[in-house]
C-alpha cells in the first residue's frame, strides 16, 4: 500500500480515450472563454443601456478577472487533494448560476457583482482543465494536444464577439442573451464530462486548505485594484487615501507571503515559485497576461466607439487576432511534440507580441483597417506561441502530485497580470478620454457635462456634434494604452530569454519511464 499523499504510477491513455475525455474538457474551456469574449463587443451597448461610466465598463471586465484570479490557486490546490472531475463540474454549476444572475441585472453595480460571482466558476474552469489534461498526457505529447486548446481558444475568441454582436444587433433578443447564450454549452459539457472523464482520485489524509492565505491574497489584490481605478480621479496620487489603500494592500500581500511560507498546504507553493523555470514562466505569464488582457479587452470599444462600427462588424474585425492564435498554437504544438523543445517558441511569441502592440500603439480614429488587422494578427500569433507553452514549461518541471498547484499558480499570475492590466489601462483610457472630451467640447463651445447625465458610451442618445467628439476621443486614446502594453510585454521577453532550455519529458510523472498506451482492443475491454 502506498503512503498517504503518494502518487501511484498512471497508466497511459490511448489517443481515442484522450480525445473522448478532451471533448468535455475543451467544451468547458470554450464556455469559460466565451463568457468573456461574448460580451467584449456588446459591452459598449450594455453599459450604455444601463447608463454606466467608463470606470464601470472596466470593472464589469475586472470583476470577473479578479475573482477568477484569486480563486484559481484554490481550485488548483483542491485538484491535488480531491476529485478533479467533481471540481470541474462544480465550477460549471457556479458559472451557470452567475450567467443567469448577470442576465437579469438591472444596473451596473448588480452586473459587476454578478460577473464577480461568475468569475469564481471561470477561475475553476481555466485552472482545472489544464490540470486534468496534465494528469492525462505527458508533457512531450501535450504539445500536440495544445493545438486543440488553441483551436478552442480561437473559436471562442472569434465566435464570442460575433455571437455577442449579433445578439445585441437583434432587437428581439437584446443584450441579456449575451449571458444566457453560454448556458446550453455549459450544461452539455457537464454531461460530457460525467460520461468521458475518468481520472484517478488521489486519496490524502489530513487535508488542509489555506483559507487564510487565500483570503489575504484576495483582499490585498482587491485593495490595490480599487486604488488603481479611482486614483487621480476621486483622489490624488499623494493623498492620504492613496497612502492608506496602497499601504493596506501591500501589508495584506506581505502577510499572505508570510502565511504561505509557513502553512502545510499553501495556496501558492513558494517552493515551486522559487525554482528557475516556474519563476521565469510566472514572470513572463504576468507580463503576457497584463499586455494581452489589458490591451485586447478594449479593441471592441475602439471599433464601436472610436470607429463607429456595429457590434457584429467589430466582431468580424477582430478575426485577424484570433486567426493568429489558432494557426500559431496548432503549428507550434506539433513542432514542440516533434522536437521536445519549448523555449524557442515562448521567446518568439513574446517578441512577436511586443511588435504587434507597438504597431497597435500607432492607431487613432482614422487609421487604415489593414494596418490595425496586421497588428492584431501579430498580437494573436504572439499569444498563440507563448501563453499555453509557459504553462507547459512549468508542468514539465514538477511532479504529478503538484501539477494542480503549479498549473494554477502560473494561471493565477497570468490572470493577475490581466486583472491589473485591465484596471491600469482602463484607468489610463478613462482619464485621457475625459480630458480629450472636455477639451474638445470647450473648444466647440459646448458646455462640458451638459448631456443631462447621459453616459458618453450611450452614443445614440448624444447630439451628432458630441458623438463626433466622443468617437475621436476614444479612437485617439486607445493607441496610448497599447504602447503601455508593449512596454509591459518587454518584461516577458526578458523572462523568456533566461528560461532554461530543456527537453520535455515523455512520462506523466518525474522519474517515471514512458508509459505505453494500451492497444485499441484492450481499451474496449476496460
Amino acid at each position: 500500500m502506498s503512503a498517504a499523499g503518494s502518487t501511484p504510477p498512471a497508466e497511459a491513455m490511448s489517443h481515442r480515450q484522450i480525445l473522448e475525455a478532451l471533448s468535455g474538457l475543451l467544451l468547458a474551456l470554450f464556455v469559460a472563454m466565451l463568457s468573456a469574449t461574448i460580451v467584449s463587443n456588446a459591452l459598449p451597448q450594455i453599459i450604455g443601456a444601463l447608463n454606466g461610466t467608463q470606470t464601470q465598463y472596466t470593472w464589469v471586465v475586472t470583476a470577473t478577472l479578479l475573482t477568477s484570479t484569486v480563486t484559481t490557486p484554490i481550485w488548483g490546490k483542491l485538484a491535488d487533494l480531491i476529485s478533479k472531475k467533481s471540481l470541474i463540474q462544480i465550477s460549471i454549476v457556479i458559472f451557470v448560476l452567475g450567467s443567469i444572475i448577470s442576465g437579469f441585472a438591472q444596473d451596473t453595480p448588480q452586473l459587476i457583482a454578478a460577473r464577480a460571482f461568475m468569475g469564481i466558476g471561470v477561475g475553476g474552469l481555466q485552472a482545472l482543465v489544464q490540470v486534468a489534461i496534465a494528469a492525462m498526457i505527458p508533457p512531450r505529447e501535450r504539445g500536440r494536444y495544445n493545438g486543440y486548446l488553441g483551436g478552442v481558444m480561437a473559436l471562442a475568441t472569434v465566435g464570442g464577439p460575433l455571437i455577442g454582436g449579433v445578439i445585441v444587433d437583434t432587437d428581439w433578443l437584446g443584450w441579456r442573451w449575451c449571458f444566457f447564450a453560454g448556458i446550453p454549452f455549459a450544461l452539455v459539457s457537464l454531461f460530457l464530462l460525467q460520461a468521458t472523464l475518468k481520472l484517478p482520485v488521489l486519496k490524502r489524509d489530513n487535508v488542509k486548505i489555506d483559507y487564510l492565505g487565500a483570503s489575504l491574497i484576495a483582499a490585498g489584490v482587491s485593495t490595490v485594484l480599487v486604488w488603481i481605478s479611482f486614483v487621480d480621479d476621486s483622489f490624488g496620487w499623494f493623498s492620504w487615501q492613496t497612502g492608506a489603500m496602497v499601504g493596506v494592500g501591500l501589508a495584506l500581500l506581505a502577510a499572505a507571503v508570510w502565511v504561505e511560507s509557513r502553512v502545510k498546504e499553501p495556496i501558492v507553493p513558494l517552493t515551486i515559485v522559487r525554482q528557475r523555470t516556474p519563476a521565469l514562466s510566472i514572470l513572463a505569464s504576468l507580463a503576457v497576461g497584463m499586455a494581452m488582457f489589458g490591451g485586447a479587452v478594449f479593441l471592441g470599444q475602439y471599433f464601436q466607439i472610436g470607429r463607429g462600427y456595429s457590434p457584429t462588424e467589430a466582431g468580424l474585425l477582430t478575426i485577424p487576432m484570433m486567426a493568429g492564435v489558432l494557426v500559431s498554437s496548432i503549428i507550434a504544438g506539433r513542432m514542440i511534440t516533434k522536437s521536445g523543445n519549448v523555449k524557442p517558441y515562448i521567446l518568439t511569441g513574446t517578441i512577436v507580441l511586443v511588435i504587434g502592440f507597438l504597431a497597435l500603439s500607432t492607431i487613432d480614429h482614422q487609421t487604415s483597417l489593414y494596418l490595425v488587422g496586421g497588428a492584431m494578427l501579430l498580437v494573436g500569433t504572439g499569444v498563440g506561441l507563448s501563453m499555453q507553452n509557459l504553462i507547459l514549461a512549468v508542468q514539465n518541471d514538477v511532479p504529478l502530485k503538484d501539477i494542480g498547484a503549479a498549473s494554477a499558480t502560473v494561471t493565477f499570475f497570468r490572470s493577475l497580470g490581466g486583472t491589473v492590466g485591465v484596471s491600469v489601462l482602463g484607468a489610463v483610457l478613462a482619464r485621457r478620454v475625459t480630458e480629450s472630451i472636455t477639451r474638445d467640447l470647450t473648444a466647440a463651445g459646448i458646455p462640458a457635462g451638459g448631456n443631462g447625465g447621459t453616459s458618453a458610451l450611450n452614443l445614440a442618445a448624444l447630439p451628432p456634434a458630441v458623438q463626433d467628439i466622443v468617437r475621436a476621443a476614444y479612437g485617439d486614446a486607445t493607441g496610448h494604452i497599447f504602447l503601455i502594453s508593449a512596454a509591459i510585454g518587454v518584461i516577458g521577453i526578458v523572462a523568456a530569454v533566461f528560461l532554461k532550455p530543456t527537453t520535455l519529458r515523455s512520462s506523466l510523472d518525474l522519474g517515471e519511464k514512458r508509459a505505453v498506451a494500451p492497444e485499441p482492443q484492450q481499451v474496449a475491454k476496460v
